[in-house]
């Protein structure tokens, strides 16, 4: 999986769009290793004077890109004349790392501490470090990272207890004019709508008291009674484009706290006094996980199948959550991960999987030496892995058999992954074939050029032969779930299993023709010879395994 985070800066800038467009500038033009950040959304408050810029990547990117924003808004930005409603201590005034996909919290935080010293080391800016990031708990809390505001570093940063994590321990010209930067790490904020079926913005606000973490103040005495969301905030009020009351939430950890969590129960607290959500609406962007387990827990209360495409699963939370209800809910719009894509990228990258049925076998019918015979057996391979999570789907959803549908479910998912592992593998054995390709393009006239393009011819070979021994490997995983369908799935699906066998083995027998020619090209005869070795087990495993699939099926069959 892809590592994904968001970085959110709010600089000291929301009226002067030139100062803020060479900001946003700097972060977008950001390279680094080949890779670029991508700008989701600028949002400059001109009251505040604030501009909040959200933008995600990789990591590494996602890092330079900050640093290039908060360079950027020294040089542009001086605090010493900056006035506006929102607190504020500096030019960059927060800086936060968020975990999106494949990364955690903790190692969000940790990138942002380096980035904190970096700040500091390289552009000599004082740097507070909050949230999770903190290095003293009570630094845990953004206000008291912030207190004073830019007015009070003259005073805190040369007091050893009030002093920034990184920072000169005195107040000089740089400070003066870059004032001090917040650098944190948080979880994903979801900042969400629900709505009901009432015009009462007091019996919203009653809504929103019962869930909401801080709850309600008791009517006698001094203290709060709380609610039962854990980490969220909420507050009820009335929309009059909408013509209804909403409550509105800020789900502020929700790995704690899921959007489907969330969502039930504002649900039941509703229905206590009489309301009910017609439907919510998320405010922004969300990561595609927050979806795909909302997706996942409604299909698991109806007992149906886990082992679907995952924009059918996006498509049960969609529907469960009654998303579209104020209008049209586009994943494209709303997801992170999506929004991220570049299609021209994927659509090279995944040239012949987006292709119709007629149009892949019409490309490999072509004078074109690619798609060969590697990509037909990732095809067979992921077609086989296809059909044996459709007899387990199938199986789940079968009339009498509700008790064992997360049985079948378990297969389905485990079908799902194998045939998408299988269909990137379509592509990526062309792709090896390209390599080679074109190093025989590479110059050979001088010795040193000829070595440098048999070293490369080697890697390429090497590679060539090592992407169908993967393409054995995950078809392999295909056959033991045949099998357990044979066995136990929908007994009118038998076929459908055997050939689910048949299929996954044509593409681990195929697969084998090509990691033995590629091999043989290999000048290194000891990286060949494990190659082959374990190429030679896993068809005689899948052999194996798919005799045992067929006498399954014909016992099932019986003519």
């Amino acid at each position: 999986m892809k590592r994904i985070i968001e970085c959110v800066p709010n600089f000291s800038e929301g009226r002067d769009h030139s100062v803020i467009d060479a900001i946003v500038a700097a972060i977008s033009n950001t390279q680094f290793e080949g890779k670029s950040v991508k700008v989701l959304d600028v949002d400059p408050g001109e009251a505040t004077n604030r501009t909040v810029v959200t933008f995600v990547g990789e990591p590494d990117v996602v890092l330079e890109a900050a640093f290039q924003g908060a360079r950027k808004a020294q040089e542009l930005i001086d605090m010493r004349q900056h006035h506006g409603a929102h607190p504020r201590s500096g030019a960059t005034d927060v800086l936060p790392l968020i975990p999106v996909a494949g990364i955690t919290l903790e190692e969000c935080a940790a990138l942002a501490r380096g980035l904190a010293e970096r700040l500091y080391k390289e552009l000599g800016i004082p740097c507070y470090c909050y949230e999770a990031a903190a290095l003293k708990p009570e630094r845990k809390n953004l206000a008291v990272c912030r207190a004073g505001e830019y007015e009070a570093l003259p005073k805190k940063v040369s007091d050893p207890a009030l002093a920034p994590d990184f920072g000169p321990g005195e107040f000089n010209e740089v400070v003066a004019k870059a004032g001090a930067t917040n650098v944190g790490a948080r979880n994903f904020l979801i900042a969400v709508n629900y709505n009901l079926n009432t015009t009462s913005t007091r019996r919203a606000m009653a809504v929103a008291f019962d869930v909401r973490e801080k709850g309600r103040k008791a009517r006698e005495g001094d203290y709060w009674i709380p609610g039962t969301l854990k980490g969220c905030k909420a507050i009820g009020w009335y929309i009059d484009e909408y013509g209804i009351a909403q409550v509105s939430m800020n789900i502020t950890d929700i790995t704690a706290v899921p959007l489907h969590v969330a969502y039930e129960e504002v649900c039941r607290a509703a229905s206590a006094r009489g309301l009910k959500v017609t439907g919510v609406e998320i405010v922004g962007l969300v990561p595609k996980s927050v979806l795909i387990d909302a997706g996942k827990f409604y299909l698991e209360r109806q007992q149906r199948s886990l082992g679907i495409s995952e924009d059918e699963i996006i498509k049960i939370a969609v529907k469960s959550m009654s998303l579209d209800d104020l209008k049209p809910f586009n994943p494209k719009e709303k997801v992170i991960e999506f929004l991220m894509e570049d299609e021209g990228e994927v659509a090279r990258r995944e040239r012949l999987v987006r292709m119709t049925v007629a149009g892949f076998a019409r490309e490999t019918a072509s004078e074109s030496a690619a798609p060969g015979g590697g990509s037909i057996s990732a095809n067979m391979g992921a077609l086989g892995a296809a059909l044996a999570t459709m007899v387990a789907n199938l199986s789940a959803h079968k009339r009498g058999w509700d008790d064992r549908w997360k049985e079948f479910s378990d297969v389905a998912e485990k079908g799902q992954a194998v045939m998408n592992e299988l269909l990137a593998l379509i592509d990526e054995d062309t792709a090896a074939f390209d390599r080679i390709m074109e190093v025989f393009s590479m110059p050979k006239g001088t010795e040193a050029e000829k070595a440098a393009r048999a070293a490369a011819l080697e890697e390429a070979t090497l590679y060539a032969a090592q992407v169908p021994l993967r393409t054995m490997e995950a078809s392999l995983k295909a056959l033991p779930l045949a099998l357990e369908m044979a066995l136990k799935g929908n007994p009118a699906s038998a076929s459908d299993a055997g050939v689910a066998a048949l299929a996954a083995t044509a593409g681990i027998r195929g697969a084998a023709l090509n990691v033995r020619i590629n091999a043989a090209g290999l000048q290194d005869k000891s990286k060949a010879e494990p190659l082959l070795l374990r190429a030679a087990e896993i068809v005689k495993e899948a052999q194996a395994l798919e005799a045992q699939v067929l006498d399954a099926v014909n016992a099932n069959i019986g003519i």
